[in-house]
């Protein structure tokens, strides 16, 4: 789990720098998304709220990858595979939790699921 929100935490993160970097072209919407990407990026990689970091990366790659607008920073996503291998990552995250080295782990407690044994009828 820490090396899957390691690798889309460092993504979600660079995307948004360089959404950030081409200041020449960005308007504030554009900077609001990537500052909303980089705190999506960081809270994903420190484990922290990390259902809903993994949704808004998941969101942000889907609609980062599918645009029909032209990106006028270095897009990671120009591809629809890597946008949609990102998505699922993505997915992944938000499905199976933050995992043990996380911060969710510390505030929350680790979840053991205890499964009852099935009754004899």
């Amino acid at each position: 789990m820490l090396l899957l929100r390691g690798a889309i935490g460092i993504v979600a993160l660079l995307q948004a720098g360089y959404c950030l970097a081409n200041s020449d072209t960005s308007t504030p919407g554009l900077w609001l998304c990537a500052l909303i990407g980089l705190a999506a990026g960081a809270a994903l990689l420190l484990g922290a709220f990390t259902p809903i970091a993994g949704i808004v990366v998941g969101l942000g790659v889907i609609a980062i990858g599918f645009s029909t607008l032209a990106a006028p920073m270095p897009n990671l996503f120009d591809q629809k595979l890597s946008a949609v291998l990102a998505a699922v990552i993505a997915a992944a995250i938000v499905f199976l939790g933050p995992g043990a080295y996380s911060v969710d782990a510390r505030l929350f407690g680790r979840r053991e699921i205890i499964i009852p044994p099935r009754s004899r009828l």
